[in-house]
């Protein structure tokens, strides 16, 4: 999930009052007349000082009057999380992948020295990763919850804007295997990731 904030952005000689939303791969504002969405892969250069984050794109420079939030925005724009990061992987962890996963996020799984499987050895693992591309695959969430322990999380990888599997139904499949969902991570500019953990009170010592 982004961070949002209630701010006055300005855009050449126009001002505009709402609230600005600061997500993985881009900023967005919205106010009731005007709709701004900047892709991070467009900034040419930003910079916050005196409460103002500044963002230079080819279509010019916008200013964003944050007061507090500005240098922290600025800091998060201009050093990302990866990806690996932002869904918690560390190092040598054990990890499960269930269903088709791209060689990218495989490769980055083994930069991190992660430890990667796609069967169970009897060992819960600190992570499992499963791929859903219709609401056919949810079939598996219930067998995937059954091997976490402790703060072992599942991680439901689904495409973005499909109607072959929605979000609603993904968490319903997780909450239906008893799980709770704390995270949602841009996995890709295709897919979300949804995390589920199992409740306090349900959690057996690996």
């Amino acid at each position: 999930m982004g961070q949002e904030a209630t701010c006055v952005l300005r855009t050449g000689r126009a001002t505009h009052a709402g609230k600005a939303l600061l997500e993985s791969n881009e900023i967005i504002f919205r106010s009731d007349s005007f709709r701004l969405r900047i892709p991070f892969a467009r900034m040419k250069s930003v910079n916050a000082k005196g409460g103002e984050l500044r963002v230079e794109t080819p279509d010019g420079s916008v200013v964003f009057v944050l007061g507090d939030f500005a240098e922290k925005w600025a800091h998060k724009i201009l050093h990302p999380k990866s990806r690996i990061e932002k869904l918690g992987v560390k190092p040598s962890a054990n990890i499960i992948l269930i269903g088709k996963f791209a060689p990218d996020f495989k490769k980055e799984l083994k930069s991190a020295a992660a430890k990667t499987s796609t069967t169970f050895d009897g060992i819960p693992p600190e992570c499992i990763f499963l791929a859903l591309e219709t609401r056919t695959d949810l079939r598996y969430v219930a067998a995937a919850a059954k091997q976490l322990a402790g703060a072992s999380a599942l991680w439901m990888v689904y495409p973005k804007g499909k109607k072959e599997i929605t979000e609603v139904e993904v968490i319903s499949a997780g909450r239906k295997a008893g799980l709770k969902d704390v995270k949602v991570v841009g996995f890709s500019p295709t897919h979300t990731a949804l995390k589920f953990v199992l409740p306090l009170g349900s959690r057996r010592q690996p």
